[in-house]
């Protein structure tokens, strides 16, 4: 044989053996691409106690077989066929509303429905060329042609509850973050059929598969619009947190910034939370001005406690302080305006970098004061996880924060000096210890006795 036929040889063998694999891979595929099946009927009527698969086993054509002209016996011969174009075990385990998340489930009608029917088959694994041909098991079944029917057709459909039918209605379906929508619009349709069949008087035998699998694990983008996992029982969701009350310059840029989870006032009642009206976007900021050395930031608000017009007014200054060769933003005063009366609060111990925002957790007119009254008054300022700034403001967003929290707090003075007394008892028991002398001489029985003076 030449040279020439050998390689053409090694080349058809190698063709062949590629595509022999290639088959392989395509069939090994197809053998495991699966799809769910969920079978119920109305109300009234029960499908025969069948054996579920076990778990992992994937239902071949002969055991659907079996399966359907076993529920045919006692189930209604009218057949709907709700078909899918895809659909696989995930999509009930993603959209599913599963660990007891049902608000959160897409199918909502579906799972109504088989609770209301007795002895559902539910197939979680059911081979996907056996799902392709499952009208056609009905209809040899039933030995009727199956009627694909539209939803928007429905109520045309003429229906005799003596006479067997077969319907068949497809369901559309696309893989990505907006699946669980287009599940939740399928869902509604066939709450809408059953319902009509219900309303119609006429029982039947619902059907619920796929055409074909749909990976929704591996299609879905982890960083999908709408997050993909568990979430914790019972737990309330988080609070919404309101965005900082922002005042512009007359450039339209932001440069003065004020959030508080708590910004309470008391006169001679009870304490008031003007939290809500600051953060919910109703403050009026008249008054309010900006630059590069003073900052005034106006709250007004209108019947509050009594009072027609109360406003409170937090006025910064940027001062340079050679001795630390920068600038620094002071909280100069607080103060409230209320029907042409004043209360002034000294803020001066509020303070932080020109380039950061101030935050304290809390800060009070009473308790360990960073807002002192300049004269005695009735007014009392307490405000939680308060954060300011004045200068410095670079877009919508906090710059970073300089905080009210000393480095030594009470705790870490007691540890300081709890470890300092034990490192003196330990210098002084090791000091004792050094101070101890042994014998250096020794008592003979068979000699004289030591005679040890008394100045020794």
């Amino acid at each position: 044989m030449t040279e020439v036929g050998i390689e053409m040889r090694c080349r058809s063998m190698s063709a062949m053996a590629f595509a022999s694999v290639l088959l392989f891979i395509i069939s090994f595929h197809s053998c495991n691409a699966q799809v769910p099946l969920l079978m119920w009927t109305s109300e009234g009527y029960s499908l025969l106690h069948l054996t579920q698969p076990p778990a992992g086993h994937a239902v071949s054509i002969e055991h659907l077989v079996s399966y359907l002209k076993s529920a045919l016996t006692t189930a209604p011969h009218n057949v709907l066929l709700f078909l899918q174009d895809k659909l696989s075990i995930d999509d009930f385990t993603v959209n599913g509303g599963v660990f007891g998340n049902k608000q959160d489930s897409a199918f909502f009608n579906i799972e109504a429905a088989l609770h209301a029917s007795s002895n559902p088959l539910v197939l979680p694994s059911l081979e996907w060329s056996t799902s392709d041909s499952v009208a056609e098991l009905f209809e040899r079944e039933l030995s009727i042609p199956v009627v694909h029917i539209n939803p928007s057709t429905l109520e045309e459909i003429q229906l005799n509850p003596s006479q067997p039918s077969l319907l068949a209605l497809h369901l559309p379906y696309n893989t990505g973050v907006h699946s669980k929508d287009l599940l939740l619009k399928n869902d509604k349709i066939i709450g809408e059929v059953l319902t009509m069949f219900k309303s119609r008087g006429v029982p039947y035998t619902a059907v619920y598969t796929g055409l074909k699998p749909s990976t929704v694990i591996q299609e879905t983008p982890v960083m999908a619009e709408s997050s993909v996992g568990r979430s914790l029982l019972q737990a309330p969701p988080p609070p919404s947190v309101k965005p900082p009350v922002i005042f512009n310059n007359t450039e339209g840029k932001p440069c003065i910034l004020l959030w508080a989870d708590i910004l309470k006032i008391k006169n001679t009642g009870d304490w008031i939370d003007l939290g809500p009206q600051t953060f919910g976007g109703s403050v009026d900021l008249s008054g309010s001005v900006c630059n590069d050395t003073h900052s005034s930031l106006v709250l007004n608000y209108k019947n509050v406690s009594g009072f027609q017009k109360l406003s409170m007014n937090f006025s910064m200054r940027n001062i340079f302080f050679p001795v630390s060769a920068r600038k620094w933003s002071i909280l100069e005063q607080v103060v409230l305006d209320f029907d042409d009366k004043k209360e002034v609060f000294n803020g001066s111990g509020i303070y932080s970098p020109a380039e950061y925002s101030f935050h304290c957790q809390t800060i009070s007119s009473t308790e360990s004061p960073l807002l002192v009254p300049t004269e005695s008054n009735k007014w009392m300022l307490s405000f939680t996880d308060f954060q300011i700034q004045g200068f410095g403001v670079t877009g919508g967003d906090f710059s970073y924060a300089s905080d009210c929290a000393g480095f030594f707090t009470p705790g870490i003075w007691m540890g300081l000096l709890t470890s300092l007394l034990m490192v003196l008892i330990l210098t002084y028991g090791l000091h004792m210890i050094m101070q101890l002398r042994t014998m250096d001489r020794f008592d003979d029985p068979k000699g004289p006795a030591i005679s040890v003076p008394l100045s020794e």
